[in-house]
């Protein structure tokens, strides 16, 4: 027989034989998870099923198939996109049981066909690199199953509206988009929510217009004279379904109505329109149409008449892509356009919002104190959601995602009730103005929100997140608002060549608004917590243990969680965490501390702090009371980092950072990178004259940035900024790309950022060209080095010619804040610079650099092995130098730290950091021993000692901590390492 052949689609035997290896044990785990999970679920969702129980799980002999797997690459670098193709026609039998009727029921074969999306993602730099694997159908699969003693099942009170085919309906929605099955690989995966439920990638808004050349299906006198139609059309993508009202005795009808679709799966998912006949029994099919959605998207607008398969005429469809921006200041362009679109049966939609129902806390009891079974109904105008209901529970955990089309966010409400399943009994209520969306972080709220008619600790959490729907293509033309950016080059891109004194003068530099480059770096100093309520239970409950407390940051949309302490109510976490601030008024660090647990994280208390005080001062060191528990306070400080234009300071402040960096935080950040991305122009065309369309990705590291599209140009304006954290500013690179939507790459840059840093202003702002020799790019790019004032280190680039007490009075006038005294004693860090002429010579077997200081904070003594110079060399060839520490006395050699080793050199830099954790009474006990040693040879395991100094810690300073040279000793002594 001919073998049809799918390239990108490839056979996986060796897959097969793996599934049906597992197939026993998955059947094993198909049994525990029915017994254990989904009956008690179904016994408490109905009174009549109490008795419900399954009595036979076998998944039978023959397993799954998949007969193929096509690999989707390069759609997103944080995940894996995999389409399987599978087959099973299962000899699988379940029974089921409801005592108390006396009813026997189940399933005996089954049959499920179709295409299964499964994607693996976040990809995390950990084992097991996948987070997470979301799987579903993009397409409804075909199902059939084989029943058995359904009938007696229908019988039981409260079943008896059902049928079999309205089961397999609701069994074979439930696996395909919107809805998902996600599996955590890993525990505490952020935003498990989203994962499961994320943000739709756009917006298909389609006009139904009209068809014509139907085929007549009407027939009268028994079929001698021939009618016409009654027509009318089911649109769906999904589980998204419309009908359009039916136009009587019309081969050529108009419908003129307007559906808005969310779309999850950008390629795969489909706009399928189905045209019937009406009758008085069985309507009659008249054709059907799919399209893939990747080519609305790659089309931005499609306006096209289509073949209708399996009938005869053609159906007239406009589709419009809609992008999802967080942008405020797009609604009132859209909500202008809109009003200027004819659509019916419902208005054209501005906006949409996702709902992330996570938990409630403290819900009341009903009557005889018993334990509510809550729901929730969310509602927006006249659409209303509902929640399933969690039983037996006044903290109830929903985790569910709602999604709602808004006309007007300025003026719309989200109407919430949270309510008894039997909607009888209300337990709480809420009504938020949407208009808060508007001005908060990238159009989200992430938060508690307090219930009104309920407990007085009754409480919700929720995210919200809305989205602008903005049709950016070249076929539309918003109105010129006076000042927009881009408002004057609408018509840049005709095709008529005209004089070159007709067209605009092309801009030199960019113009970006007054807020670029703006921001501020906010550190959070995550210290420690006093007095944490005990969680941890043993012995059924008898005997009380601790915690294992870890805190929860949220702050600008973006959150942060530190390590888990592990049995202590008096934790010291000492970790660091940076994240760039708006002077946006009204924002809040929310703060959450939890106990770490198997299962699920105990709650041990919340706190908040306005960001106005911090940004206004610049600092804030306090300690704040935990919030809805008995007990309990947390340590934090900020520190508000303005970014400074000069790079004089940033030796000093990549010297500092490497100071009070902790062992449990990354690496501090030495500057802001502000990028604004103004306008490409001459970019390649498709194919030779078709224009593309072009967004820009901006990265630096492993963070990027993404622009919107523009359709159909090969001068696009893009207008938009983006800002990074910089670690190391002379060995980083701003790394630009320009890609066409569906067309590949068009030209890429890179801006090694040591070039900034000679700038003037450390600024670059100008046209770059890429790479490819066509096209070019222009923006600004400019950083600014974050000095902090109070990291309880100060540095100073002479400390030779400085006291402390005036370079301190120095710093006042040029604009740092007054310090604020901490708890531990301020350190002060004293740079020298090696070239400085005023420093000793070197002695005959070279020096040590080092700085040794205890750091109260951390209750850790603290040395920097930052370099040698001047080493001997006793042979041919340079040593490989490295250099052994270890604290005296040790008898088990716990205390041995250890450099790197440096190849063939007499001045070797190491720049490493080491940590001793002992109180400062034993500190001062001890004495550093500082080896500094080379292999003697390649085979061998000994050890050539190149000199050594021994410092006694109870006659150094380690309140300065100031960088030293030390002088090396010779010592007969030569051990191994």
């Amino acid at each position: 027989p001919l073998q049809v052949s799918f390239p990108d689609v490839e056979k996986v035997e060796w897959l097969n034989k793996i599934v049906a290896q597992v197939w026993p044990f998955l059947g094993q785990y198909m049994e525990k998870l029915l017994a254990e999970t989904v009956a008690p679920s179904v016994r408490g969702s109905n009174p009549h099923l109490q008795t419900f129980t399954f009595t036979r799980v076998e998944l039978g002999e023959k397993p799954l198939r998949i007969l193929g797997v096509k690999v989707h690459p390069g759609q997103n670098k944080q995940q894996i996109l995999l389409d399987l193709n599978i087959s099973y026609v299962g000899d699988i039998q379940i029974d089921v049981e409801v005592k108390k009727y006396f009813c026997k029921a189940g399933v005996k074969g089954m049959q499920l066909h179709g295409v299964l999306r499964v994607i693996l993602e976040p990809l995390i730099g950990d084992l097991p690199i996948v987070g997470a694997v979301s799987m579903f159908f993009i397409r409804r699969p075909t199902l059939d199953i084989n029943w058995t003693g359904m009938t007696n099942l229908l019988d039981i009170p409260g079943l008896s509206s059902l049928s079999d085919t309205m089961i397999m309906d609701s069994i074979a929605a439930f696996l395909v988009l919107p809805n998902r099955l996600l599996v955590p690989l890993v525990p505490d995966l952020h935003d498990v929510a989203q994962l499961r439920s994320p943000l739709p990638r756009g917006i298909i808004r389609i006009h139904l217009l009209a068809a014509r050349g139907l085929s007549s299906k009407d027939k009268y006198v028994k079929g001698l004279i021939e009618g016409k139609s009654d027509p009318y059309a089911i649109v769906r993508v999904g589980t998204q379904t419309f009908c359009s009202r039916v136009i009587d005795e019309e081969l050529n009808p108009q419908w003129g109505e307007t559906y808005e679709v969310m779309v999850h799966e950008v390629p795969g998912q489909e706009v399928e329109v189905e045209v019937f006949d009406k009758d008085p029994d069985k309507d009659d099919f008249l054709g059907r149409m799919k399209l893939d959605v990747g080519k609305v998207l790659q089309a931005g607008v499609l306006d096209d008449w289509f073949p209708l398969q399996g009938g005869q005429g053609q159906v007239h469809l406009k589709l419009e892509w809609l992008s999802l921006l967080p942008d405020a200041e797009k609604l009132e362009q859209v909500l202008q356009w809109n009003r200027g679109v004819s659509s019916r049966p419902e208005p054209p939609s501005a906006a949409i919002l996702v709902v992330y129902l996570d938990r409630a806390q403290d819900l009341p009891l009903k009557k005889g104190n018993k334990e509510p079974n809550p729901m929730v109904q969310l509602s927006v105008q006249d659409v209303t959601r509902e929640s399933k209901a969690v039983y037996n529970n006044n903290c109830p955990v929903w985790e569910e995602a709602f999604r709602f089309f808004l006309q007007d966010p300025q003026s719309q409400e989200l109407d919430v009730q949270v309510k008894d399943d039997s909607r009888a009994l209300t337990l709480g209520a809420l009504t938020l103005p949407l208009a808060r969306l508007l001005t908060a972080s990238e159009l989200t709220l992430d938060q508690w929100f307090q219930l009104s008619s309920s407990g007085p600790n009754s409480r919700l959490y929720m995210k919200l997140v809305m989205r602008i729907l903005y049709l950016d293509s070249s076929e539309v033309r918003f109105p010129a608002v006076p000042g927009a950016p881009g408002a004057s080059d609408l018509d840049s891109e005709s095709p008529q060549t005209g004089s070159s004194v007709d067209a605009p003068p092309r801009p030199q530099h960019t113009t970006p608004d007054s807020h670029f480059g703006t921001e501020n770096v906010l550190r959070i100093h995550v210290l420690e917590a006093q007095d944490l309520i005990a969680k941890d239970r043993f012995l059924g409950g008898l005997v009380k243990g601790k915690s294992d407390p870890y805190v929860k940051l949220k702050l600008a949309g973006r959150s942060f969680r530190s390590r888990v302490v592990r049995e202590d109510l008096n934790p010291r976490w000492n970790e660091v965490f940076e994240v760039i601030v708006t002077s946006i008024p009204g924002q809040e660090l929310g703060v959450e501390v939890f106990d770490k647990d198997l299962d699920k994280d105990d709650f041990l208390g919340r706190c908040k702090v306005s960001l106005t005080a911090v940004l206004n001062s610049g600092f804030l060191d306090e300690w704040l009371t935990l919030e809805d528990v008995p007990s309990g306070r947390l340590h934090l400080r900020l520190e508000r980092l303005t970014p400074r234009p000069t790079a004089a300071e940033l030796e000093e402040v990549l010297q500092v950072n490497s100071l009070i960096q902790t062992q449990k935080s990354g690496e501090l950040a030495a500057a802001l990178l502000s990028v604004y991305v103004e306008r490409a122009e001459d970019l390649p065309l498709r194919k030779g004259t078709k224009p593309p369309s072009p967004y820009a990705t901006i990265a630096v590291g492993d963070n990027s940035h993404k622009t919107k599209t523009v359709s159909q140009t090969s001068a696009p304006i893009w207008d938009e900024c983006a800002s990074f954290l910089i670690r190391k500013p002379s060995t980083e690179t701003l790394e630009l790309q320009v890609r066409g939507e569906g067309t590949g790459a068009l030209g890429s840059l890179s801006l090694p950022l040591s070039e900034l840093l000679g700038a003037d202003q450390l600024c670059v702002d100008r046209w770059f060209t890429l790479n490819n020799g066509q096209g070019q790019v222009l923006l600004r790019a400019q950083l600014g080095i974050l000095v902090s004032q109070h990291s309880g280190v100060e540095a100073h680039s002479h400390s030779h010619s400085y006291s402390s007490s005036s370079v301190s009075e120095e710093l006042e006038p040029w604009g740092g804040l007054p310090h604020t005294t901490s708890s531990a004693p301020e350190l002060r860090q004293r740079l020298t610079h090696g070239d400085s002429p005023l420093e000793a010579p070197a002695g005959p077997l070279g020096q040590v650099k080092l700085t040794v200081w205890y750091y109260s904070e951390e209750r850790k003594l603290i040395s920097i092995v930052h370099s040698c110079r001047s080493l001997r060399q006793n042979g041919r060839d340079p040593p490989d130098p490295y250099v052994s520490l270890l604290l005296h006395p040790d008898k088990n050699r716990g205390t041995k730290r250890k450099t790197s080793q440096k190849k063939r050199t007499l001045n070797p830099e190491f720049n490493e950091r080491f940590e001793w954790e002992l109180p400062l009474d034993e500190a001062l006990r001890r004495k550093l021993d500082v080896s500094v040693k080379s292999n003697s040879s390649f085979m061998s395991r000994e050890r050539e000692l190149l000199g050594k100094v021994q410092l006694d810690l109870a006659e150094t300073d380690l309140s300065q901590g100031a960088a030293q040279w030390y002088d090396l000793l010779d010592d007969k002594d030569k051990g191994s390492s």
